[in-house]
Parts: C-alpha cells; sequence; structure tokens
C-alpha cells in the first residue's frame, strides 16, 4: 500500500516509520553497503532495506525488501535479528528545508550471511554503488553512516 505524497508527508512529520534493515555478510564476513541516492543519509553508505508496509505482515516484508533491495528474495528465518534500533534524520525524503518534516524510523536490523559464491544481482533504485565491507573499516570511515556503524556491536 502506497500512500500519495501528501498523505506520506504527514505520515513522515507525524509518526514514526517502521523498517527492515539488512546487514548482509558475504563468506569472508564482509557487508554490503550501498551508497545511497536519496534522502535521508543521501550520499552515505548504508545497509539496505526499507519501510514496511501497513498490513503487510513480516515475513511478506522481509521477502520483498530482499527481493526488492538485493535483487533477489529470501524468506526471513533465513536470517538472525540483530535487535530494534532508532533512527532520526534532520531531513526526509521531502528535503532538508525548514519545511520538510524530519525523519524516525523505528527499524528491526536483520543478519543475512550469503553462502560461499553466491553473487546478488544488486539493483541500482536505492544505491548508486555497492561494496563490501571489512567491518573494521566500517568502523572507521566517514562515509559509513552512523546508523549502520551501530549494527557493528551486534555482529561481534
Amino acid at each position: 500500500m502506497w500512500l500519495s505524497n501528501d498523505l506520506f508527508r504527514s505520515v513522515v512529520a507525524s509518526t514514526p516509520l517502521v523498517s527492515i534493515d539488512l546487514v548482509v555478510r558475504n563468506a569472508q564476513g564482509e557487508c554490503l553497503l550501498g551508497q545511497r541516492l536519496n534522502r535521508p543519509a543521501k550520499g552515505n553508505w548504508f545497509v539496505p532495506g526499507g519501510r514496511i508496509l501497513k498490513n503487510e505482515t513480516l515475513d511478506t516484508a522481509f521477502n520483498r525488501l530482499t527481493l526488492e533491495e538485493l535483487g533477489r528474495a529470501y524468506q526471513r528465518d533465513d536470517a538472525r535479528l540483530l535487535g530494534v534500533y532508532e533512527h532520526f534524520y534532520a531531513d526526509s525524503v521531502f528535503g532538508d528545508t525548514e519545511q520538510a518534516p524530519n525523519t524516525h524510523y523505528v527499524v528491526l536490523g536483520y543478519q543475512l550471511i550469503l553462502p560461499e559464491g553466491e553473487a546478488l544481482p544488486l539493483p541500482h533504485a536505492q544505491h548508486g554503488a555497492y561494496r563490501w565491507w571489512p567491518l573494521s573499516e566500517m568502523q572507521t570511515h566517514e562515509l559509513v553512516h552512523a546508523n549502520t556503524r551501530a549494527y557493528l556491536a551486534a555482529l561481534r
């Protein structure tokens, strides 16, 4: 269920959004990050993920989001729940002016470990580039968003 821009703007201004973040790791332990094309966190390296839709079960949302964000559908029981996180942004998809609402997400972080040699047909709707990151480099790189670095504690 997608909302009109006006209605979605009102929702963003009034309530937290609920989403799933996908902390995808390869057999070497590296983490997949994409460089975001859209607000919030535009230009930063971030884990894939997205909003849960109204009346969408967690299992259906996970399946849809993995297909949309990774190019391949996975089941939620293929992953491990890392925890519940809060993300706060001064901007939103509607911009960064005083008239634009800020964004608050309640995020379910899931770790998904890919089997050795499995490649993903990564789409480029949300991320302009993708890269596999060693965890130590994620911790210190200034363009890896702090909300992405927050998952590192659960991975150790």
